[in-house]
Formats: structure tokens, sequence, C-alpha cells
């Protein structure tokens, strides 16, 4: 028989190699996800939110919001909705930012629909899809940074959503290799967490 010392300190490796092939195996799909562009007809072109200034998109919410016009303007989706709520002491929401820039560039202002509540991805997801409960299609295409589609999908899919990624490829953070690399690395500990919400339900 093992002395228990041994028994506890095999367990324990066991347990290490298990996490960090579940690790590895998260920041594989991360990576692989980034580079996936599945856009295709669908009911909603849904962006996510990102920092914005005094009423100004930052960089990040920009790049979202102009790719999100691009698939508008290619006939994927009849409508937008923009998502992310009030950071703190702002005035104005993430949402409402989005949907004043798309209307200055040309976008009908019926074309846009906004979730101005939701604070995280999960809450965002989760008002988007009350948004369209009563659609008849459930699909829509996903707009955020690269390395955000794989959590993205996962938790759009927890309310009963069809998620299609498109990612926008000229954010400040994709043209930072460094930048990327570290939102890279969060994801990858983001997306089991993600994973296992979803698997509750």
């Amino acid at each position: 028989m093992l002395p228990r010392r041994t028994t506890w300190v095999r367990i324990g490796v066991t347990l290490g190699v298990f996490v960090l092939g579940v690790w590895l195996v998260s920041l594989v799909s991360v990576v692989a996800w980034e580079r996936r562009d599945n856009a295709r007809p669908a009911a909603a072109i849904v962006v996510l939110g990102a920092a914005q200034y005094v009423g100004r998109p930052s960089p990040v919410l920009r790049a979202r919001i102009d790719h999100a016009i691009q698939l508008w303007r290619r006939g994927f989706a009849p409508r937008i909705i923009f998502t992310g709520g009030f950071g703190t002491r702002d005035t104005t929401s993430e949402a409402a930012v989005g949907q004043h820039y798309a209307v200055k560039q040309g976008i009908p202002p019926s074309s846009i629909l906004i979730e101005n509540s939701g604070r995280t991805t999960m809450q965002s997801m989760e008002q988007v899809a009350m948004l369209m409960k009563n659609e008849p299609s459930r699909k829509v295409i996903l707009v955020s940074d690269p390395f955000h589609m794989l959590r993205l999908a996962i938790t759009a899919r927890k309310f009963g959503l069809t998620p299609y990624t498109s990612p926008t490829r000229t954010s400040p953070i994709s043209m930072s290799r460094r930048e990327e690399l570290r939102y890279m690395l969060a994801e990858s500990f983001k997306v089991p967490i993600a994973f296992l919400q979803e698997r509750r339900e």
C-alpha cells in the first residue's frame, strides 16, 4: 500500500495535469474561433459594447460598429442590436453611443434596437434574447473583437440564440500583438467557466 502522502501527491499531479489540459484546449479553441467569420443571413446583427468617451465611441467600439454597418449594408440582417450599459459616472450608455454613431453613418433608426442595461457579456446576451423572444428566427450575427468570439457564442446559445460569429479585424486590440495575446489568455480562463454555465441549464 502506498503511503498516504504519496497518494495525495499523485492526486495533486493528476489534477494539475487535467487542469493544464483543459486550459490548453481552451486556449487553442479561442485562437481557432478568432479566425472564423461565419456571417450569414440572420434576424439581427448584435454588437457587443465597449468603452465610450463622453458620447463618442472608443476606437475598439467604433471598429465593432463599423463592421456591423458593413454587414447590414451587405444585407445579412434587417436590424442591428447595440448592447452595453452605463459605465461608472457615465451619462449615456455604450448602446446609445453605438446607435447615435450608426445613425450618423446612414443607418435608419427603424433598423436599430438597443440593449443598455447589460454590464457583462452574460447580461447583454440575456437581454438580447428577451428582445428577440417574439421573433420567428433566433439567428444572430455576433460582432466583437476576435478574442471574444468563442465565449460570446457559448453565452448566446445559453439563452436560446443561434449564433454566427463575425469578428472585426480593425480593432486596436488586433493591431497590437501584445494586447491581443493578453486578451486571448484572459479568455482562455473565462471560456471553461462559460461552458460550465451553459451546461448547467
